[in-house]
């Protein structure tokens, strides 16, 4: 078993990346369009394009982590490596230099390019030394549970400090408060990376990948068909996501019309995120892994659904119904992470290979598409509907608000309900799967110990 410290140290981690994950899901695109100057449009193509590219590079950096050996183990150093790198380049990426138009465009291209990057070269390693942690499937649930709980936690730092500590800093200069109050976060996440390294340990050691090249590494994820299962709905799963947390902020300014109650309104749903991911583990106890997770789904649709005949007038109930579906999706983040571990697992059962740091990155590498997609589209639509910042809003782009934040998350979130009824991974599969491997190690480790003794001849 696990010791709690170790599980807060690893969910120290998540905290750190949570600093700037969460800013770029809540608040990068109202920076882009209010405070940097750029339009909804160029923000909606910027996000597509550089996470399209960023995306390509996960499965790389999952094969090299799975051939990375040092005193440290395979996945932890990188933690320790680029731990300030990532925070110096998320202080570039807020930062409003002043260029020409082209000038802004190319700059926030190059460094939310570099911001995305840096964030797949620390988050990759981070999230597949969740799967060596441990190899007990009870166990996994629970660490992710930690995880995210501490995760959502550097997530409500963001959404209830971001803009009293932009004010703070910027007094009257918002630019410069964003940059600022970045650079105070990112050092606050270098500090929690570094405890995070320093109170884990891999325990989960690999075959050696020596001589085997990376085609072979793909050619096994291929044949994983639960992989590709869970690729699919992360895909979907993250599309819908991030559309309605990039909206948020908008709906709020615009369509509700009360720009200072943008931060309670994502602190409330932040802080459902939390409560969400604390139950997850106790959810996982009762309930099958599969079956919980088409159901979160599905309600969460249907509560986006009612979000839409809520009047914007109508504070209290709409914010409720925010809190409730962040803290219904949130419940299903642990299970989803807990899969991808028992996914591995599968994958070497079926293979005979086991690799971790691919499974995790192809799967991150679908996220990210998820997100890149959900954001083009929240960005797309404010351009659609004729969003123009720090305007008084028509009722046409009122009405696209309403109809993006609550109408246009649905079909996602139902799309993966449907992706994964295909998903056979149950608690008892996966079970069956880990005892069978256990044997198997056993029975390696006791044929070559028996071709390890000398042999003597018969008299």
């Amino acid at each position: 078993m696990l010791s709690v410290k170790e599980k807060i140290a690893y969910g120290l981690g998540d905290t750190a990346s949570n600093i700037v994950f969460q800013t770029v899901m809540m608040f990068l695109a109202f920076f882009y369009t209010d405070i940097y100057g750029i339009s909804p449009a160029v923000v909606g193509t910027l996000f597509l394009a550089v996470r399209v590219f960023d995306a390509v590079t996960d499965p790389l950096m999952g094969a090299l982590t799975d051939r990375t050996q040092t005193k440290h183990g395979k996945f932890r150093p990188y933690i320790l490596w680029l731990a300030v790198p990532f925070g110096v380049i998320s202080v570039a990426a807020f930062t409003t230099p002043d260029f020409s138009e082209n000038g802004k465009i190319i700059y926030a291209f190059v460094t939310y390019g570099l911001l995305m990057a840096a964030y797949t070269a620390i988050n990759i390693p981070y999230s597949a030394l969740g799967g060596v942690l441990t190899d007990k499937p009870e166990e996994r649930v629970s660490v992710q549970s930690y995880r995210f709980v501490f995760g959502m936690l550097g997530g409500l730092i963001v959404a209830s400090l971001t803009l009293p500590l932009v004010e703070y800093f910027g007094d009257g200069d918002q630019a410069k408060g964003y940059q600022y109050t970045i650079g105070a976060m990112s050092l606050f996440g270098i500090v929690m990376f570094f405890l995070c390294f320093a109170g884990t340990k891999e325990r989960v050691v690999p075959p050696p990948v020596a001589g085997r090249k990376m085609r072979e590494d793909f050619k096994s994820l291929w044949q994983n068909d639960q992989w590709r299962i869970l690729c699919m709905a992360v895909l979907f799963l993250l599309t819908g996501m991030v559309l309605r947390s990039t909206l948020a902020i908008f709906y709020v300014k615009y369509y509700m019309g009360i720009p200072d109650f943008i931060t309670t309104f994502v602190t409330v749903g932040m802080i459902g995120n939390i409560i969400g991911t604390s139950l997850s583990a106790p959810l996982a106890r009762r309930v099958c892994k599969v079956k919980a997770y088409i159901w979160l789904q599905i309600i969460s649709a249907i509560l986006c659904a009612v979000s839409f005949f809520i009047p914007g007038e109508m504070v209290f109930l709409t914010t409720a119904m925010f809190f409730i579906w962040s803290l219904l999706l949130q419940m299903a983040t642990p299970l989803l992470w807990a899969k991808m571990a028992d996914v591995v697992d599968y994958g070497h059962w079926k293979t005979g290979i086991r690799i971790t740091g691919s499974v995790y990155s192809s799967v991150v590498f679908f996220i990210k598409m998820g997100i890149a997609v959900g954001g083009a589209l929240a960005g797309w639509l404010l351009a659609y509907y004729g969003f123009e910042a720090g305007t008084v809003a028509s009722e046409e782009t009122r009405e696209g608000l309403r109809m993006s934040f609550t109408l246009m998350p649905i079909i996602p979130f139902l799309i993966v309900a449907a992706v994964m009824r295909k998903y056979r991974l149950t608690d008892t599969l996966v079970k069956s799967i880990h005892d069978e491997l256990k044997e198997r190690e056993k029975k390696s480790d006791s044929e070559s110990l028996s071709d390890s003794e000398p042999q003597t001849e018969n008299a």
